[in-house]
């Protein structure tokens, strides 16, 4: 009986959630701000802290984050990283050349560094502190290319430079976070610089491994039209793909998100793209909103008070002045123009789902506390909304002065 109320409980919690993520997402898109920032308040609104703690099934709350509900949430991330590589193949990736590199690095090390120094100075702990700091790494490309999109600007040499640069950003954050997710399961809060570098070269070294092998071996399997002749299966293969190379990852010491990543963009480079394009907009309706949901059903707003506002707009004020500095700046290197680069710092300020993901891990394995927690999930909800806003009003400015000139 109790494996059967603990089934029933799983089922009844992830209806909820995704139900309400869903007329959120729904919500969010009519009043044209970004759907994952309203599935995120979804899962704050009938998570086990407030709506779903109302009401009681066997003693628990009807929403009730147990590990099953948390393993799909953590599937959920492999089956976003797997999409988001699906943006990119390779050959696209090492075109960026020198600019998409030098942007996308330093807007990595800059929010990382500046992140560690600033909250271990606020009095965080070493570990606390590099979980903040890898939560503030990773640029969002989906926000930020779907702004540029939908204002005609994708072609543009800024909007090509973000791009490329935030490849380079997501994967370098990949390896942080790779890095820090080891540290938080072995304990060791005071490692050497050395043997950080060689973890990170470690890291970059297997995933270019990993993505060797995915880009020789996933087209020859995909591409055998012979043997996959019934519906769905190329799909299922693909998904196989994915997931074992999330499993390979993980036995290797890395994050399981590294694995999905380097098969999806090896699976971009194929011919069968459009048909796994399609497919995944079907996966990406089901496992997107559920894991924002799951991340956002773990804030606690009871515990809101004066110091998560003073984490909040400390993490605020790191999140945009050290992209702005680490992608911007660089930027005027290649762009030779000040209005340009700007806009790729601002750009590149969105962040996205490996501050989430970095946030779960911190919270699930008891490292951050649930005020740190909670601010960094409002910093990634709030880069989120001001990234676009800002960004119109960026190419708004411009405008008129070209009016003025013609």
């Amino acid at each position: 009986m109790a494996v059967e109320s603990a089934f029933l409980h799983v089922m009844i919690t992830l209806g909820i959630l995704l139900f309400a993520a869903k007329l959120m997402a729904e919500l969010f898109h009519r009043i044209k701000l970004p759907i994952v920032l309203g599935e995120l308040i979804a899962g704050i609104i009938v998570g086990p802290f407030a709506l779903g703690g109302l009401f009681l099934l066997d003693g628990e709350p009807l929403v009730n984050l147990d590990e099953t509900v948390r393993q799909i949430g953590e599937i959920s991330a492999i089956v976003i990283l797997f999409i988001a590589g699906l943006e990119i193949t390779p050959k696209e990736f090492l075109r960026g050349g020198a600019a998409s590199f030098t942007v996308g690095s330093l807007g990595v090390i800059l929010p990382f560094f500046m992140g560690f120094y600033v909250f271990s100075a606020f009095g965080l702990e070493a570990l606390q502190s590099m979980l903040v700091a890898t939560a503030l790494t990773a640029t969002s490309i989906a926000i930020s290319i779907q702004v540029l999109t939908e204002m005609g600007k994708i072609q543009s040499p800024e909007a090509r430079l973000i791009l490329g640069a935030a490849i380079v950003d997501d994967i370098l954050a990949i390896a942080a976070l790779s890095v820090v997710t080891t540290m938080v399961q072995t304990g060791n809060v005071q490692p050497d610089i050395i043997e950080i570098a060689f973890l990170i070269m470690k890291i970059l070294g297997i995933f270019a491994a990993l993505l060797v092998v995915a880009v020789f071996v996933i087209p020859r399997i995909l591409h055998v039209e012979r043997l996959w002749r019934s519906k769905g299966s190329i799909e299922g293969i693909a998904t196989a793909l994915f997931f074992g190379a999330a499993g390979v990852a993980a036995f290797l010491g890395l994050s399981p998100i590294v694995g999905a990543f380097a098969v999806g963009m090896a699976v971009a480079s194929t011919r069968i793209i459009k048909q796994m394009e399609e497919y995944v907009s079907k996966l990406e309706i089901i496992f997107a909103p559920l894991f924002f949901a799951i991340i956002g059903a773990q804030v606690d707003l009871r515990g809101f008070n004066m110091d998560v506002l003073l984490l909040t707009g400390l993490l605020m004020a790191v999140a945009v002045s050290s992209k702005l500095a680490g992608c911007g700046l660089p930027s005027m290197l290649f762009l030779k123009d000040r209005a340009k680069s700007m806009k790729v710092g601002i750009g590149m300020i969105s962040r996205g789902e490996v501050g989430l993901i970095v946030a779960g891990v911190g919270v699930s394995s008891g490292v951050l506390s649930s005020d740190i927690y909670t601010a960094v999930i409002v910093m990634v909800g709030m880069t989120t909304i001001i990234t676009p806003i800002w960004l119109k009003v960026a190419y708004r400015k411009k405008e008129p002065e070209l009016a003025g000139k013609s």
